[in-house]
């Protein structure tokens, strides 16, 4: 970030103690340019809805690096978040590219599933639809609605209209954990289910098991990141206590023997088997 400031060349130039002189104060109605950038939460949306076919428009290489970050170091993306506060003032993202991408990765995990379980194209279909629709947008929208709320109610170090938690941010923040979860149980996972997993031992309730705890487990920490990232929000280690309820589940699934993995296909027939 700094290497980029040092090499871009300065929007305008410096103003000299004449300019500043002769440079007249805003009038009361002349609009601020913080005022101007920022925007309502509608206009946001529809700026962000209007560039996701622009795909000249977006970032793909910024939000690949996003990505693969979100494995490496997570810290590091939500920095950017606060850069783009400081340049645009939004937390939000404003680029779709993240999007597209998690999209690809969506179709190309169901392409995997669609493999392993033996579906038809309509089968693909139907468990396409379920797992856009259902387990990234619509279990998110409620995810992220709820931790909206309970930011903006209880966790805001001075309850004022000047600060407050974006609807769009904590939905991005429910799309980061959502990545690494996605390649953990519909990627990885995949190439394990047949030879290791779908099998009567206990060596496979301990490996899916754990890929589970895994992929929650990093769920609730890089959600834990994005809302310690604000800095007007208090005690954001609340994110952080469904850990202690993981770790007690995953016990509880490797002494009653429930393979979770299995149970995940069992439910991904039924959903899309069932009429």
């Amino acid at each position: 970030m700094y290497s980029y400031s040092k090499m871009s060349p300065p929007t305008t130039p410096p103003a000299s103690p004449s300019t500043i002189i002769l440079t007249p104060p805003p009038s009361p109605t002349s609009p601020n340019p913080r005022q101007q950038a920022r925007l309502t939460a509608t206009a946001k949306r529809y700026k962000y809805l209007r560039r996701i076919l622009k795909f000249r428009q977006m970032d793909f290489e910024y939000a690949f690096w996003q990505m693969l970050y979100l494995f490496i170091s997570p810290q590091k993306v939500y920095r950017n978040f606060q850069y783009r506060k400081c340049t645009k003032d939004q937390w939000a993202r404003d680029d779709p590219a993240f999007l597209v991408l998690l999209s690809f990765w969506l179709c190309a995990s169901s392409i995997g599933f669609a493999v392993v379980l033996k579906l038809s194209f309509f089968g693909f279909i139907k468990f396409l639809f379920w797992v856009i629709f259902v387990d990234c947008v619509g279990v998110g929208l409620v995810i992220a609605t709820l931790f909206w709320f309970i930011a903006n109610k209880y966790l805001v170090v001075s309850p004022t209209r000047s600060y407050d938690v974006e609807w769009g941010y904590a939905f991005d923040v429910h799309l980061n954990a959502f990545f690494p979860l996605l390649i953990i149980l519909h990627v990885f996972q995949l190439f394990f289910l047949h030879p290791i997993i779908n099998k009567d031992w206990f060596i496979s309730s301990l490996f899916g098991n754990t890929l589970w705890l895994i992929a929650v487990g990093y769920y609730i920490y890089i959600t834990f990141l994005g809302y310690s990232a604000l800095p007007f929000l208090k005690r954001t280690q609340v994110f952080l206590y469904p850990l202690t309820a993981l770790a007690i589940f995953y016990i509880l699934t490797l002494a009653l023997g429930w393979n979770l993995s299995r149970g995940l296909c069992t439910f991904y027939e039924y959903r899309i088997f069932s009429k």
